[in-house]
């Protein structure tokens, strides 16, 4: 008779498939803007009102370059970013900030304005594995439980990829048995598909270069799709074949301009946003054809942060980021201005239920109402010192947030 395992060998392992069998809840955050990309918390669980001391900073850690959100689910913390000359990713515990595993691969990216060299795309959990995008190109697929490698890409030298501006930043999407990508490749290679355990291609269609923005799944005319905003304009395609049913241009006649927001899509409409004069469209999918709805360059027009949406409002950044941003809310089906707050700068929104969560560029942070009546900020606390670009997290009632060299976790509970 074979002898048990040790309890703490039988306990690891308990662990590990609890991990690798644990859905992804709705309280947590793994990937870019929430569970569904739309830039929503939906736990209720968030306080109304925070103390004149502002809530309590839970624990802070030292971080690299980079611009990339991070992602949590089943109680760890996702970080990538660039430590020295390799991208690193880190699992931390989400209640400690503690290291769980690590893993790292060397990169000599420089942007062509020598802004910033870490990543710019956010890490995405699905189930058992994480998925990486680096500042190169480079594809990863991780374990989850120990963050040993399971297969990666070199989409740039796969697909003949030029540099651009600010190397890759699109954070891919996981939607059923597919990696997504707008990586700009040539020969028909503008946007992909891989089969998301082995990284194999599936499908490549279109020659649009990359832009900045993250695609989205949606359902558009009662079928599946995959949303795109790239440096061309939008692409809505089938997940399964690559097939381009919606298109539509939009971008800035200037060379040196990115489409950098994520398109929001609501009951088949698709809502764009872009700076260098191009300005917001929103357009209704019907049958095999895209109706204007309303566009405009006055309403809200996002430089990189993508605007929420919610019960028939629009809340974001209007304007160029240099230059100063007026935080907005504007109707949805009409384009019309209902607020605007001036002097705000540039930030992020995040919406948790009836509030918004504005994480400006300053590193403050504040609690306001989500309502066309008027911008009502409810409490403020400086989390970071700027400049604060990458998107937050909401996970379990803890913000995490982030700037070049540090990243905090704050309880909103």
């Amino acid at each position: 008779m074979l002898n048990p395992p040790p309890r703490r060998v039988f306990s690891s392992w308990v662990f590990i498939i609890a991990i690798l069998a644990a859905p992804v809840l709705a309280e947590d955050w793994p990937q870019i803007r929430g569970p569904e990309r739309d830039g929503i918390y939906r736990g209720g669980d968030l306080a109304s009102s925070w103390p004149a001391g502002g809530p309590a900073q839970i624990w802070e850690k030292k971080v690299g370059d980079g611009l990339a959100n991070v992602a949590m689910a089943n109680g760890r913390v996702i970080l990538f970013h660039r430590v020295g000359n390799e991208e690193t990713v880190e699992a931390l515990d989400a209640e400690t900030g503690e290291a769980i595993w690590s893993f790292s691969y060397p990169t000599t990216y420089r942007d062509s304005f020598g802004f910033n060299p870490g990543p710019r795309a956010g890490p995405v959990i699905v189930g058992s594995q994480v998925y990486t995008f680096g500042a190169e190109g480079t594809l990863h697929c991780l374990r989850f439980t120990d963050g040993r490698k399971v297969w990666s890409l070199d989409t740039h030298a796969k697909f003949g990829v030029s540099k651009g501006f600010f190397g890759a930043a699109g954070t891919p999407l996981i939607e059923g048995t597919r990696v997504f990508l707008n990586v700009g490749g040539r020969d028909g290679a503008g946007l992909v598909a891989l089969d998301k355990d082995t990284g194999r291609v599936l499908w490549t269609t279109t020659d649009d270069e990359a832009s900045y923005s993250s695609p989205v799944a949606a359902k558009l005319d009662g079928r599946p799709h995959v949303v795109f905003f790239t440096r061309a304009g939008l692409q809505a395609a089938d997940p399964a074949t690559g097939e381009v049913r919606f298109h539509q241009q939009w971008r800035s006649r200037s060379r040196a301009s990115v489409n950098a927001a994520t398109p929001i899509v609501v009951g088949g409409r698709i809502f764009l946003s872009s700076s260098y004069g191009t300005g917001a469209i929103l357009l209704n999918a019907n049958g095999s054809a895209l109706e204007k709805v309303w566009s405009s360059d006055d309403a809200l027009s996002n430089h990189y942060a993508t605007s929420v949406y919610n019960d028939g409002y629009l809340y974001g950044f209007h304007g160029r980021q240099e230059y100063g941003q007026e935080l907005r809310c504007v109707e949805w089906e009409t384009g019309e201005v209902r607020w605007s707050e001036p002097g705000m700068k540039a930030g992020t929104v995040t919406l948790a239920g009836d509030r918004l969560l504005v994480l400006r560029e300053n590193g403050e942070l504040i609690l306001a109402e989500a309502s066309p009546a008027g911008f009502k900020a409810i409490s403020r606390v400086k989390v970071l010192d700027g400049v604060v670009r990458a998107y937050p997290a909401v996970a379990d009632g803890l913000f995490y947030a982030r700037n070049g060299q540090r990243l905090v976790c704050v309880d909103l509970r």
